[in-house]
């Protein structure tokens, strides 16, 4: 398969963990290959709140793979402010989110309709797994082999769908208009628990090597002292997996049951859904 179709290809993602960069970038270097371009694949990973002060824009001759992961069944919150600026004239885009194994609910259809109003054309959107970031169980490892395959094989019906002059085509993200509201938990009554106050704590073996502060998203975390922190916490589990010595951690008694639940109620295996 081959496209003699002069684009740019686009990596952009927010990925704390690494799980919705791994994907993005599959999708795109099998882009790239596909449609046998020879140019650099340009990448602009937001995770890092010092790279969404940045203007980024794309022109008509942009083809941009975009993903987020999902946070309570949307598009993270924290990110809508930033990707309301990210504009386009006319570029072609590929929307990707990445979701825990529970559900991926109106992120999808969201993301696409938030890039369609900042000027992309968007073309194909796909859900894919990733580990889930409150655990290491859940979604373990993933994505995986079989993951990618099925990053690599969308990749390839995206570029077939470009070759063929379908990209105008129009296509069903299934979705909620208006959206439903964020996911909420519950405790052990049924009655809804809020867990967005809740932040990590640090152990006394912390060795003290920064990389949390370097890695929070929300640059909440205090350089000078990692155990505090002076800003929210998303709970993208950052600090907690990249962490050497595992010296940050979760004790809030709500956000483990959550925590628990989730990985008893969705351990079947879901697949990545492709729409084109």
């Amino acid at each position: 398969m081959s496209c003699d179709i002069n684009y740019n290809i686009n990596a952009m993602y927010f990925s704390p963990t690494g799980t919705t960069e791994k994907v993005v970038k599959q999708i795109s270097f099998k882009l790239k290959d596909c449609m046998k371009n020879s140019d650099e694949i340009q990448c602009v990973d937001f995770t890092s709140f010092k790279e969404r002060t940045k203007t980024v824009n794309f022109s008509r001759n942009d083809i941009v793979v975009f993903g987020v992961p999902v946070y309570a069944g949307r598009v993270p919150n924290v990110l809508l402010t930033y990707l309301s600026t990210v504009k386009s004239d006319g570029a072609l885009a590929v929307a990707a989110v990445v979701y825990g194994n529970r559900n991926f609910d109106d992120a999808l259809i969201e993301l696409r309709d938030i890039l369609e109003s900042n000027g992309f054309r968007v073309i194909a959107a796909g859900a894919f797994i990733g580990e889930h970031s409150f655990s290491e169980t859940l979604a373990a490892r993933r994505p995986d082999e079989e993951d990618i395959r099925s990053a690599v094989n969308f990749a390839e019906q995206v570029c077939e769908k470009i070759i063929c002059g379908k990209e105008y085509d129009s296509f069903v993200v299934p979705g909620n208009k208006p959206y439903n509201s964020y996911y909420r938990p519950k405790n052990k009554q049924g009655c809804y628990v809020d867990i967005r106050k809740v932040k990590p704590k640090t152990e006394i073996n912390c060795v003290d090597c920064k990389l949390c502060a370097e890695s929070c998203p929300m640059g909440s975390i205090n350089h000078a002292d990692v155990s505090m922190l002076n800003g929210i916490c998303i709970k993208c589990g950052a600090c907690v997996k990249k962490y050497p010595v595992n010296a940050k951690y979760f004790d809030d008694e709500d956000y483990l049951r959550h925590k628990e639940e989730l990985e008893l109620e969705f351990a079947a295996r879901r697949e990545p859904e492709f729409f084109l």
